[in-house]
């Protein structure tokens, strides 16, 4: 009997290093799943499934995700196709949000969550150099920094303020 896969559950403030980190340990470990989200946002090349926010609507209504939220003015969703995943023995990595913890426990065993942080000078400048957002938003995406921070002994925490090397070592010994 195949035993269930694993949920890495990656979450941190904007501008942590999530993406990245996430990028560059699939590299080492390709056992490793990268499991898309819909977003009512350009899908750019993170995989990603770019919607519209009438199409998210009805995959919502229509109950095609196992997780969804909204931040930012967006929404992000995940695929029920995560748990035929999880079901048949694969280890995921999902890039999710703070504010679905509590439903992930709820749903998915085994769960580990990855929660990287960085501190505010380096979220803020790592917001402006990716260019993606107006200062506005950029205010707003660190106001949501400080949210409640995720704990119990499922978390782990990765300060990913260091050069990247460090923060993938550190996020590969979280995988392990």
């Amino acid at each position: 009997m195949t035993s269930r896969g694993i949920l890495y559950l990656v979450v941190g403030a904007s501008g942590a290093g999530k993406d990245t980190l996430i990028s560059h340990a699939i590299r080492h470990r390709p056992d490793i799943v990268v499991m898309p989200r819909a977003v009512t946002r350009q899908a750019e090349a993170r995989g990603n499934i770019e919607v519209t926010t009438e199409e998210f609507t009805l995959m919502r209504y229509r109950d095609e995700f196992s997780l969804s939220w909204d931040a930012h003015g967006l929404h992000y969703g995940v695929p029920k196709s995560i748990e035929e995943k999880l079901t048949s023995g694969q280890a995921v990595i999902l890039n999710g949000s703070r504010s679905i913890v509590e439903e992930a426990r709820e749903k998915f065993s085994p769960l580990r969550i990855i929660h990287i942080t960085a501190p505010i000078d380096i979220l803020t400048r790592r917001l402006y150099d990716r260019g993606r957002e107006d200062d506005q938003s950029i205010d707003h995406r660190l106001g949501r920094s400080g949210r409640a921070l995720p704990q119990g002994p499922d978390v782990i925490t990765i300060d990913n303020s260091g050069s990247v090397e460090d923060g993938v070592a550190a996020f590969l010994e979280a995988l392990a």
